[in-house]
């Protein structure tokens, strides 16, 4: 089946606009109390300074909130939505088989690939290699008892975004150790959708939420709260 493509983008920004941006917001919403913060003295007051050159309650306030809300809260919560993705962007190719997030026919090779949906170059560890491997080899083993003829090159990882100079070395051992193919985004969305353009378009109709996006009111408000706890006063006090 050849994705429709023009579906698959206008589904990939309401997901990221219902899923990603709503808990990005509330997740954000959460760190008016310094409690959210596993707060060092030392180098929050440095780098209230470094940010602002103040450490002013207003500052440490920054130094706390903008490395959670333009870092790690964002970026977990898109890591930890991948299956939602599958589920919703791509149920077209929604797989039954155990270990297997989507089944497509290659539009490069006209192989059926059984495939594992990962965020990006960077979002596996070791035990995920090991995972991986594991769920591939179950399904080849199946197979077989099956009478089924499905090989090492039919069980692919594909990456959501990412190049493949920037694949991990956990991602790179599944290719060398274990001999699954691991598609960067660009050679993914190809395979997919046989358009070796759509990965920009994918790019490009986020890039259409995005400017949606402006929480730079509220983020002021979470800032203002939080600067005004006792406990980031005192912290502003001892510099």
């Amino acid at each position: 089946m050849i994705a429709n493509k023009n579906v698959i983008l206008e589904k990939a920004k309401n997901w990221f606009r219902e899923t990603i941006v709503i808990n990005h917001a509330g997740n954000s919403q959460k760190l008016v109390d310094p409690r959210e913060f596993n707060i060092n003295p030392f180098l929050t007051v440095y780098l209230a300074n470094f940010l602002t050159g103040s450490s002013s309650p207003q500052s440490i306030a920054k130094a706390l909130i903008y490395p959670r809300v333009l870092g790690n809260s964002i970026t977990t919560s898109f890591g930890s939505n991948i299956q939602k993705f599958a589920s919703e962007v791509l149920e077209g190719f929604a797989s039954t088989t155990s270990g297997i997030d989507i089944e497509f026919i290659d539009q490069t090779d006209g192989v059926k690939k059984y495939c594992q949906l990962k965020a990006g170059p960077n979002t596996i560890n070791k035990d995920d290699v090991e995972t991986i491997a594991g769920h591939f080899k179950g399904v080849i083993n199946l197979a077989k008892v099956n009478n089924l003829r499905i090989g090492f090159n039919d069980m692919v990882v594909g990456l959501i975004y990412g190049e493949a100079y920037q694949l991990s070395a956990h991602y790179k051992r599944i290719s060398s150790q274990y001999h699954y193919p691991v598609f960067a985004a660009h050679d993914f969305w190809h395979r997919l959708t046989g358009d070796d353009g759509f990965y920009g378009e994918l790019v490009a109709a986020i890039g259409e939420v995005a400017v949606e996006a402006d929480y730079s009111q509220e983020l002021n408000k979470i800032i203002d709260e939080l600067a005004r706890h006792e406990e980031i006063i005192k912290l502003s006090k001892i510099a």
